[in-house]
């Protein structure tokens, strides 16, 4: 009789062991983990009127953990992220968020939808983009509705922003998630066939909103349009990209910037590669910079300063930061100039390492003071620990000019140092199909 049992016990055991010979599975749910853990010193740059050699290096510890849920069926995805993330040691560690909460559904043709709230990503992340360097990335409340072919995508966003206490009337939207009221956008993709050439083009209308709670709000909208362009082919790759603004922002001024960019990638072999490129961000005229550390106020009838909006920032423009993360006094900027060169080499499996230089110079003409900002040298270096554990550790210096000095409102421009050590695990925790 035992026998018998044990028989029977591992034939049952073998059918459970190998369902996909007896039916598909169609439903898959997994739970991901993701912690970051990144300590930083930090070095020079401080407000004017402080002296640097009697002021020790900032030190501290940021931390982030997302906990994430997916859901793939048949024509059926949905996914919920919880994140958590600060400094070491404040009062709440930054407290629980939502960082993406949406479903979606896509069809056998390619068309598709996402509801909820994700994350937009697209192209090189220059203007719309997760910025995941930051301890919360971005995330849109959003509908996207499009179709998706091999050499050919079509994705039109919709999103519109409300306060919850406005239920019973009124569309007046302030300190909500996102800094905006309404955007649509259109973003199609084309790779031509039997060539390594990509082309993009971007169409935005964003909605900001002037005046207050239970006035007559007025509504401002500013468009964005333009192109990313990618060629690559096995050795080497090119990139370039175009965006123009024009409407009006918040406080009805009239938007008249743009930007353009060229990269270019030569990979000598495997583990070997140069790049280099050019970034202009074209900045507000008669930007004043007074002696004293202040900057002037003057009369802007018309913006010239172009706004990245929501890309991954920290990818461009220096790894230190000083541009387009922190700003300008009273959100007028004088533009960029970053010309870039870099090397990356990878001497052995799990291991690579990183440097670049950048020169840096402002776009608009200043009244008081000359064009270039300084140089940026950056140092990084990954090796990774195991399958889903990563090691990396940077080092940047940034030598500044006078004019660096100014418009940063710091005392000490040629002693800008950043060093940090990054621990990044992200397993997947469970995964089961049915």
């Amino acid at each position: 009789m035992m026998k018998k049992i044990l028989t029977a016990g591992l034939a049952a055991l073998a059918l459970l062991a190998a369902p996909e010979a007896r039916a598909q599975k169609d439903n898959c749910f997994t739970a991901q983990i993701d912690h970051l853990s990144r300590g930083e010193i930090r070095h020079g740059g401080l407000p004017a009127g402080e002296k640097d050699t009697e002021v020790p290096p900032a030190a501290f510890v940021l931390g982030r953990t997302r906990l994430g849920f997916t859901y793939e069926g048949t024509g059926l995805t949905a996914k919920i992220g919880l994140q958590q993330g600060g400094v070491w040691g404040s009062t709440g560690f930054g407290g629980l968020q939502i960082s993406e909460a949406w479903a979606g559904w896509k069809g056998e043709k390619g068309l598709f939808f996402k509801a909820g709230r994700q994350n937009l990503i697209y192209d090189d992340q220059r203007i719309f983009g997760n910025d995941d360097w930051a301890m919360t990335a971005i995330s849109h409340d959003a509908l996207r509705i499009g179709v998706e072919r091999p050499t050919q995508k079509a994705h039109l966003i919709l999103a519109y922003n409300q306060n919850p206490e406005n239920m019973a009337g009124g569309s007046f939207y302030s300190g909500g998630i996102q800094p905006y009221k309404a955007m649509e956008a259109f973003w199609y993709h084309l790779d031509l066939p039997g060539t390594a050439l990509g082309a993009s083009l971007l169409l935005t209308n964003i909605t900001m909103q002037d005046g207050e709670k239970g006035e007559h709000e007025i509504n401002r909208h500013q468009q964005l349009f333009g192109t990313y362009l990618s060629f690559k082919p096995k050795t080497w790759s090119a990139e370039a990209s175009a965006y123009w603004q024009r409407g009006e922002n918040e406080h009805g001024i009239p938007i008249l910037a743009w930007m353009g960019s060229i990269k270019s990638t030569v990979t000598l072999s495997e583990a070997f590669s140069l790049s280099a490129g050019y970034d202009y961000l074209s900045g507000d005229e008669n930007f004043a910079t007074p002696s004293g550390g202040m900057i002037g106020v003057t009369h802007h009838d018309t913006i010239r300063g172009f706004n990245s909006l929501y890309g991954s920032r920290h990818n461009f423009y220096g790894a230190m930061d000083f541009f387009y993360v922190s700003t300008y006094f009273n959100g007028f900027t004088p533009g960029l100039q970053n010309l870039y060169a870099g090397a990356k080499w990878a001497p052995a499996k799990g291991l690579d390492l990183d440097a670049s230089y950048h020169f840096l110079a402002t776009a608009a003409k200043l009244r008081n003071a000359d064009k270039p900002l300084g140089h940026e040298l950056e140092l990084a270096v990954g090796y990774a620990l195991g399958k889903d554990v990563r090691l990396s550790a940077g080092y940047s210096f940034m030598y500044g000019t006078k004019t660096m000095e100014v418009l940063k409102r710091s005392t000490d421009r040629h002693r800008l140092h950043w060093g940090w050590v990054m621990l990044i695990i992200s397993p997947s925790a469970f995964s089961a199909r049915w």
